[in-house]
């Protein structure tokens, strides 16, 4: 190739309910990654407040401005004690809780008139790179009806758009404790084996999307 591959890693901020969001170190962490494989690499990095504007706003910004040609997304699942990497987006937003800006959504449904969308058979290859790490983590169909599964539909929108990137995964994460151990009551995982399973993802799909682009 005779540019640099770029990837955008995002995360999250706090939002009610949830005073520290693990996604925020662990996405500082797989930027600062120095290995052989990502020497042709340009990794970003960017935090999105959680509110439905933020990224409505931002995500089209971003994607303006750094041309990405793989998004990697981390989002906390609360109540989840493993790795879950999302196959899917819902056509789903939730009335019933506000974002990090106190504002509601207006309905129940991102847009009119249609069903979930795929990320893709990449996130089944995804899996399998963080499972070999040694971490518990699945497949899930399921991302929730709050910002993580609205960034996910905003980003296999943005996907299947002429200028758009050409692979896109969302990953949902267990809490952390705030120095990164693990959650006492929630879950066993540690950051170190959150940066270790992202590690694997990203080599994984950098090499895919190496391969897209020399088709």
């Amino acid at each position: 190739m005779s540019e640099r591959l770029r990837i955008l890693i995002t995360g999250f901020g706090p939002f009610p309910g949830a005073p520290f969001n693990p996604t925020m170190p662990l996405v500082k962490r797989l930027t600062q990654l120095r290995r052989p494989a990502l020497d042709d690499v340009a990794l970003t990095s960017h935090i999105f407040h959680v509110t439905y504007a933020t990224v409505d706003r931002e995500l089209p910004e971003l994607i303006a401005k750094h041309r990405p040609q793989a998004l990697l997304m981390f989002g906390l699942a609360g109540r989840t004690s493993y790795l879950r990497i999302e196959s899917r987006a819902r056509n789903a937003v939730t009335t019933r809780f506000p974002d990090a800006g106190r504002q509601h959504a207006r309905k129940g449904s991102i847009v009119d008139g249609a069903d979930a969308h795929a990320f893709g058979p990449h996130s089944e290859k995804l899996l399998r790179a963080a499972v070999a790490t040694g971490i518990d983590a699945r497949l899930s169909r399921d991302a929730g009806s709050y910002l993580c599964n609205y960034l996910s539909w905003r980003a296999i929108e943005a996907a299947g758009g002429d200028n758009g990137p050409r692979l896109a995964q969302f990953v949902h994460v267990p809490p952390l404790a705030h120095d990164g151990t693990a959650a006492r009551g929630t879950s066993e995982l540690t950051l170190e084996a959150l940066v270790d399973a992202g590690e694997a993802m990203l080599m994984e799909l950098v090499k895919l999307t190496r391969q897209i682009a020399l088709v």
